[in-house]
């Protein structure tokens, strides 16, 4: 028999089918109000986490009326008795259960040795207690995002789905597969990383509800972008017709989405080497070894920033 959220969701036909208003708007300074973290990085990560006025005095974080920037230390070598290098790590300061969030962003992090996410994260926990999703995420010199999924036991996906993006793996426990979780490959061009960078930028989205979470990618260029989410309007409805078929879906047909995600804090933060990046790190093309690159090659550092143009938090609208 089929789950009774199952029957609701196969009876609404589409988890896209409703109306969302905008709850936060975040521009430019207003990501100064989010909480600065500078714990040891969990992913084991050759990054050291600075505080909000760290940041600041070093440039590491810039704000103006249209943008918000936060980047890598590019100047400095990292000695071996550091942690790692600097860097940044936000997390918002409200929590959010069914939600849709819209970023509108210029630029991501890339390179050699780096593993920048953004991510939202049960505030309540522990993790993975409450659940992980991540919206855009990627190591090293890699050209398309993948979005997935981390949760406690008893959550998977089937291999084929009605999503643009490829099925990678579809086991969401994070016990399972080194914490692989289950993800999606986006195929749209320019969906992460240098590309990404070079053509703009883009907008990235991501709805969940009981019956599903959905994940969308616009390049800069793209006229397909729906009008709500390049203008930023009050009220969105990611209906499938008009914002077209997600990148990614994550549905609820083998994973009780309700009791496997809770209310969630947005994270943006970027790392080096790490559980990830430094076991990819070999066969991504890049030069030595990955903590010895990160450590001693500054300038390389670059591109390692974000450069927000907005983040919007739409919830449900009262019916």
């Amino acid at each position: 028999m089929l789950a009774p959220i199952l029957l609701l969701c196969l009876a609404a036909s589409s988890l896209a089918s409703e109306t969302y208003s905008v709850a936060d708007t975040f521009i430019g300074a207003d990501f100064f109000k989010w909480n600065w973290e500078t714990f040891s990085d969990p992913t084991h990560g050759r990054v050291m986490y600075v505080d909000q006025d760290t940041a600041r005095t070093t440039n590491l974080s810039v704000a103006s009326n249209t943008s918000f920037l936060m980047r890598a230390d590019n100047v400095y070598r990292v000695s071996s008795a550091d942690p790692g290098r600097k860097s940044v790590r936000i997390t918002s300061p409200s929590a959010y259960a069914d939600s849709v969030l819209v970023l509108d962003l210029w630029h991501m992090p890339t390179g050699c040795g780096t593993w920048p996410a953004w991510w939202t994260v049960s505030q309540k926990g522990p993790w993975p207690r409450g659940g992980e999703i991540d919206i855009i995420e990627g190591v090293n010199q890699n050209s398309r995002n993948l979005g997935s999924l981390h949760t406690t036991p008893d959550c998977n996906m089937t291999q084929t789905r009605v999503q643009r993006g490829q099925t990678v793996s579809t086991v969401c426990d994070a016990s399972v597969n080194y914490n692989q979780g289950c993800g999606v490959e986006f195929t749209k061009p320019n969906s992460y990383g240098r590309d990404f960078n070079t053509n703009g930028g883009g907008r990235v989205a991501m709805q969940r509800g009981s019956c599903g979470i959905n994940m969308w990618f616009w390049s800069r260029d793209d006229p397909n972008v729906p009008l709500e989410v390049s203008q930023g309007l009050g009220t969105i409805n990611p209906n499938q017709g008009l914002w077209g078929e997600p990148d990614a879906v994550f549905p609820a047909d083998s994973c009780d989405i309700a009791a496997h995600f809770d209310a969630h804090n947005i994270v943006f933060d970027l790392t080096f080497c790490g559980d990830w990046a430094a076991s990819a790190y070999a066969n991504s093309s890049c030069p030595s070894t990955c903590e010895d690159y990160v450590d001693n090659n500054p300038s390389a550092f670059s591109e390692a920033y974000w450069e927000i143009s907005s983040l919007r938090v739409y919830t449900p609208a009262a019916q």
